[in-house]
C-alpha cells in the first residue's frame, strides 16, 4: 500500500499544479461569489482573485508590471490605458454574450476612443446622494432641496454636518460632479482650474464624518451619516439595512460611471481571460452579480433578465428623467489627472482630522 501511495500522492500533486489559473484583480466583493464558483465547476479553471478599492490601487499595479490576466477598469481610466498599451485588444468576436449587451452602453463607452476595442461594459452605475430624510431634514431644520448644494454650499453642509455628512476618496468623480454643479466640465478645465477646484473643498473637510470608498455604506445603514456622495450601488446596498435612506441624483445631474472587463498586455493567460469575461456577461450571470452588488446590469431594458431584475428592485435601472440629468464621468489627460492627484491629496490632509465611521 505504501508503495502505490507515494505515486497516487504525486500524481494528484502534479494534477493540481497543472490546473489553469487565472488572476483575476477587480474591485472588492463585485460580483457574487457563487457565480466564480460556477465557472470554477464548469471550467476546471481556478479563479485567483484579488480586490482592490480604489482606481488608483489598479493604476499601480498595473504600471509596477503585476501579471493579472483580467482586470476592472473604470471607463474614465480607459484612455490612458489604451495609450500608454497597457491592455490587449480584445476580438468581440470570440464572446457569444457580447451581443445580448446594451447597445446604448456600447455606444456611451464608444465615446472613449477606441474603448470597445479593448474593454467589455460589465456592471455601472451612477453617482448621487445617499440620503436618510428623517435625521437629515431635522438637523438641516428645512425642506431638504435636491441639490448639489447640501454637500458643496458651506452654508448648506455646515447645517447637516452634526447627523454625520461623508464623501468618496474619489476625485475624478468628486470633482467632476462639483465641476458641473459648478456649470463647468472637469475634462474642459485647465490644471490652474482643477486645482482651485479641489481647494474650494477645504471648507467641508473639518466637516466631514467619513472620507472612504467602502467603510461608509456601513455608516450610513447604521445611521452614523445622514447624507453622503456615493456610488449607486452602494447607496442600494446601505438602503437594504436601513428603509429611512433614500437614493437622489440632485436637480443639477450627476456622472454615470462604467466598470468594464479588460485584459492586460502583460496578460500570461488571456485565453482564460475571454472565458471568463464571457462567462461573467452571459444575462443570467450578470444578473446575478448586479443583484449580489446592486448596480445596474449592462442589458437592454426589454430583455427577460433585466426586467425580472427591475420587477425586484425598480432603483436598479435609471429613470428617463434621471439618464437625461447624466453625463458619462470625463478621462482626463495625464497631466490634468496628475494635478487632480496632487491637488486631492492636499484635500485629504485637511481632512485628516476625519474620525472614523466604524
Amino acid at each position: 500500500m505504501k508503495r502505490l501511495l507515494y505515486p497516487l500522492l504525486l500524481a494528484a500533486s502534479l494534477q493540481a499544479q497543472a490546473q489553469d489559473v487565472i488572476r483575476f484583480y477587480s474591485w472588492k466583493d463585485y460580483f457574487d461569489p457563487a457565480v466564480l464558483k460556477d465557472f470554477e465547476a464548469q471550467t476546471g479553471i481556478r479563479v485567483d482573485y484579488q480586490a482592490y478599492t480604489t482606481a488608483q490601487e489598479l493604476d499601480q499595479a498595473l504600471r509596477s508590471g503585476e501579471p493579472y490576466d483580467l482586470v476592472v477598469p473604470s471607463h474614465f481610466m480607459l484612455k490612458q490605458l489604451i495609450a500608454e498599451q497597457r491592455l490587449t485588444r480584445i476580438d468581440s468576436k470570440r464572446l457569444p454574450s457580447y451581443a445580448q449587451l446594451d447597445p446604448w452602453l456600447l455606444s456611451i463607452l464608444a465615446g472613449i476612443p477606441s474603448a470597445n476595442q479593448y474593454s467589455v461594459p460589465y456592471l455601472w452605475g451612477s453617482i448621487g446622494l445617499a440620503v436618510n430624510t428623517e435625521k437629515a431634514q431635522a438637523t438641516y431644520a428645512d425642506t431638504l432641496p435636491n441639490s448639489w448644494a447640501v454637500l458643496f454650499d458651506p452654508a448648506h453642509s455646515a447645517r447637516l454636518s452634526a447627523c454625520g455628512i461623508g464623501l468618496p476618496d474619489a476625485p475624478e468623480e468628486v470633482t467632476s460632479v462639483l465641476l458641473n454643479y459648478q456649470g463647468r466640465r472637469l475634462s474642459a478645465s485647465g490644471n490652474r482650474q482643477i486645482a482651485r477646484s479641489v481647494q474650494t473643498l477645504v471648507p467641508l473637510a473639518p466637516q466631514l464624518r467619513a472620507l472612504d470608498n467602502w467603510e461608509h455604506i456601513d455608516a450610513l445603514a447604521a445611521g452614523r451619516l445622514c447624507l453622503a456622495m456615493t456610488w449607486s450601488g452602494h447607496a442600494l446596498k446601505a438602503m437594504q439595512n436601513n428603509p429611512q435612506l433614500t437614493y437622489r441624483i440632485p436637480q443639477e445631474g450627476s456622472a454615470i460611471y462604467i466598470d468594464t472587463l479588460a485584459i492586460p498586455s502583460n496578460a500570461g493567460q488571456p485565453e482564460l481571460a475571454y472565458r471568463l469575461i464571457d462567462f461573467l456577461i452571459a444575462p443570467d450571470n450578470i444578473v446575478r452579480n448586479a443583484r449580489a452588488t446592486q448596480f445596474y446590469a449592462p442589458l437592454p431594458s426589454e430583455a427577460a433578465a433585466l426586467q425580472t431584475l427591475i420587477a425586484e428592485n425598480p432603483l436598479q435601472v435609471l429613470s428617463p428623467a434621471q439618464r437625461r440629468r447624466s453625463y458619462l464621468l470625463e478621462s482626463l489627460l495625464p497631466a490634468q489627472k496628475q494635478t487632480l492627484e496632487q491637488s486631492w491629496q492636499q484635500f485629504k490632509r485637511a481632512a485628516s482630522q476625519v474620525p472614523t465611521t466604524q
